[in-house]
């Protein structure tokens, strides 16, 4: 198990500027849906932004993260650089 505010912790020191939501689907705290939106997905891959949350989460991922759905997002993306 592990609890919401140490994966937001983990990807906010991996990517500096990252706004991330998380939620937990079962209540287990091991069944993640994780929203992230960070400057640092410009001008890659979905794959590569996953890389970059995945490689953030390594160890949870290895042992009390037994689900992780991810959304990952640029500002331009979700609208927040619009004037």
């Amino acid at each position: 198990m592990i609890e919401p505010n140490k994966i937001v912790d983990k990807i906010e020191a991996a990517l500096a500027d990252a706004e991330v939501e998380v939620t937990d689907l079962t209540g287990t705290r091991d069944h993640y849906e994780v929203e992230v939106v960070s400057t640092a997905f410009e001008g890659k891959t979905l794959i590569q932004q996953h890389r970059l949350i995945y490689d953030a989460l390594d160890e949870e991922l290895d042992g009390p993260i037994h689900a992780l759905t991810l959304e990952t997002k640029t500002p331009d993306a979700t609208g927040e650089n619009n004037e």
